[in-house]
Order: C-alpha cells, then sequence, then structure tokens
C-alpha cells in the first residue's frame, strides 16, 4: 500500500479525501499511480499536467516520474505558482 496524503482546499475538494492508502503490485511512479487509480486520483492528474502540485515522497521533494512503492507515503500540495515544481531552484 502507498499512503496518499491530500493538502490544499483545492486538491481536497477535487479528490474528497485528505488521505487515503492505494495498493501497487509493483513499484510505479506519482503519474502512474495517479492515471492507474482514476476513480480516487483521477480529478489529480489535471493539476499534476498543469505543474499545479508539489509532490513529496517519503518527506522528500519529489516529481512525477518518482517512482514509488510499497510502504511509501506520497504527499500532494497544490501550489499557484505553476513555474515552480519543487525540483529547481525558484526563479528570480
Amino acid at each position: 500500500m502507498v499512503t496518499v496524503l491530500v493538502f490544499g482546499l483545492t486538491l481536497r475538494d477535487a479528490v474528497g479525501e485528505t488521505e487515503f492508502e492505494i495498493a501497487v503490485s509493483e513499484p510505479t511512479t506519482v503519474r502512474k499511480l495517479i492515471e492507474s487509480n482514476q476513480d480516487r486520483m483521477g480529478p489529480l492528474l489535471q493539476f499534476l499536467l498543469n505543474r499545479e502540485v508539489m509532490v513529496a515522497v517519503n518527506k522528500k521533494v519529489s516529481g512525477e516520474d518518482t517512482v514509488v512503492k510499497n510502504g511509501d507515503i506520497v504527499k500532494l500540495s497544490h501550489q499557484s505558482r505553476t513555474s515552480y515544481d519543487g525540483t529547481r531552484d525558484i526563479p528570480t
């Protein structure tokens, strides 16, 4: 199971919950986790594609291509500054 934590009112409203678990049979990426669980996470895909989600896996800033496996914790936070995805320096 991968634990998913959802932060920010916009994302919570989109999925309707703040914490849930998703079963995974093998390691996958954050993006594939969302794509393969449309029933619970489907609305998050558009935010991810628009770079409006900051991803952390096991308390480390990550991205949509980060691999997750059983026991991992994925934190998804809404961000309104789409030019910053958390994986590179903040533009000045």
